[in-house]
């Protein structure tokens, strides 16, 4: 990392943590330079990045100031404590829907479940994939079946102990995406008709899977800050025969949750008490914002019962179909599984990963596709600030690239999701978020991709409708 990044960093956390507070002059070039020994050139890089990324801003002949959308001036989405009880799940049809809004590439795709591609380092990867052919020895093929490539087993094995988490490699396994790998788990540990606690609001893709494999939910509410509520939680497990639970533990898709490293070690510790277990969806763990990133809830499981899910499909390698599980106790099993549905991930995109990981760059990549995505957020935050009804309730995530936005009551989220579609605009409607399809008057709004006249007219349009209700 080079001096003013890193300079820009330790501004950006001062931000973030509210030492530095929004309207708050940042300090002078002159003193900067002297306290922190570095060139005032340095000191200008640094001001001129944390300015494209919307932390702060100059004001002629005065300095430089922490933006005043930093953080949002709106008030945080209260998430009701809803009754536990156990359903089954029926909202592929919606999903669909949704999904097929996204298809058409002229469309504002504030509804996509994906950041855009351009941010990736898509053609260092297409070098590597042909590095990766090249050199392939062909007995591979059959050799490294399940559990996969062992030089990209070993790379995630070193970024886990980079982490703080010491793995075995024999508790990795390489699937096809993240979403194959949450499927293996769940099937691991469940039966057709058991029992799974979800989050509320959940990823739509948990409660397709829990509908294809007829198991029911029973929703757990989420802090829009703190995460799952494990209150709820422990209720829940008392009152019902719980034989999973399915968490996204940092920068949870819709609401944007992180759960404070405290409450992820209470919420191992309950599960333990237990012996159920955690099937923990992490795949926007490399996205976050601050210096350093959060721990899973991996990170203090002594007993093997969290099942750890990751993807490079967020960070690196979107269309590549990469992911990973650390399995615990579970691993054999899930292995099993892999091998008798899929046999293994693509050998050449995950000897292409694996060669990426190791010459590529990839934490250089990671710092670039973070300060992205942050100033994206600090535009759609401003956006939302000049058009939407002041009532509106927005969360803050401090990582991914999702803002959860509940809106007026009154407000009927599939029916906005009709009226910006016929204008160009795709947005993620509250109901394919629940298997009971609540959260009528709420919203998801994608901000992975660069911001642009299109972005900011499409928001414009939305505050027109929103306030039309």
């Amino acid at each position: 990392m080079k001096r003013y990044e890193q300079f820009a960093d330790d501004i950006a956390e001062l931000i973030r943590s509210g030492v530095l507070a929004p309207g708050q002059r940042v300090p002078s070039v002159r003193y900067a330079s002297q306290t922190y020994g570095i060139s005032p050139s340095t000191v200008f890089q640094a001001y001129y990045l944390l300015e494209r990324r919307g932390l702060i801003r100059a004001k002629p002949r005065s300095g430089y100031f922490v933006n005043v959308h930093t953080p949002t001036p709106f008030a945080e989405p209260v998430v009701s404590s809803h009754g536990a009880e156990s359903m089954q799940v029926d909202v592929s049809e919606l999903v669909f829907s949704v999904l097929d809004s996204i298809k058409d590439p002229h469309t504002v795709p504030f509804g996509s479940a994906f950041p855009c591609p351009m941010l990736f380092p898509l053609q260092r990867l297409a070098r590597s994939m042909a590095t990766a052919c090249r050199e392939m020895d062909p007995r591979l093929v059959v050799t490294d079946l399940s559990p996969g490539n062992p030089q990209l087993r070993r790379q995630i094995a070193l970024r886990y102990m980079v982490g703080g988490l010491m793995l075995p490699m024999e508790e990795l396994l390489i699937t096809n995406g993240a979403l194959e790998a949450l499927n293996l788990c769940l099937q691991a540990v469940t039966e057709p008709g058991d029992l799974v606690a979800i989050e509320a609001p959940a990823f739509y893709a948990c409660l397709q899977v829990l509908e294809r494999l007829k198991l029911k939910a029973v929703e757990v509410p989420v802090h829009p800050r703190d995460g799952i509520d494990l209150e709820v939680l422990a209720d829940t497990l008392e009152r019902h025969p719980i034989k999973a639970v399915w968490c996204m533990t940092s920068f949870q898709n819709p609401i944007g949750a992180t759960l404070p490293e405290a409450r992820k070690k209470a919420l191992v510790e309950l599960l333990r008490s237990h012996q159920v277990p955690l099937i923990e969806d992490d795949v926007y763990a490399e996205l976050y914002f601050g210096l350093h990133a959060p721990k899973p809830a991996k990170a203090f499981d002594t007993e093997g019962l969290v099942m750890h899910c990751g993807s490079f499909s967020k960070s690196l390698a979107p269309g590549y179909r990469i992911g990973w599980v650390a399995a615990g106790r579970y691993a054999q099993k899930v292995e099993r599984l892999k091998l008798m549905t899929s046999l293994c991930a693509s050998m050449p995109a995950q000897a292409a990963i694996a060669d990426y990981l190791q010459h590529g760059g990839y934490d250089r990549h990671l710092r670039k596709l973070r300060d992205a995505l942050e100033e994206q957020q600090n535009a759609m935050l401003a956006a939302i600030a000049r058009y939407f009804p002041a009532q509106t309730r927005v969360s803050k995530p401090t990582g991914g690239y999702f803002l959860w936005l509940e809106l007026p009551e009154q407000m009927d989220s599939l029916k906005l999701f009709e009226m910006a579609l016929a204008q160009g605009i795709s947005i993620a409607p509250g109901p394919i978020f629940s298997p009971t399809q609540r959260f009528r008057n709420c919203i998801r709004l994608n901000y992975g991709s660069p911001w642009d006249a299109a972005s900011e007219k499409a928001m414009e349009t939305l505050g027109k409708i929103i306030k039309s209700f």
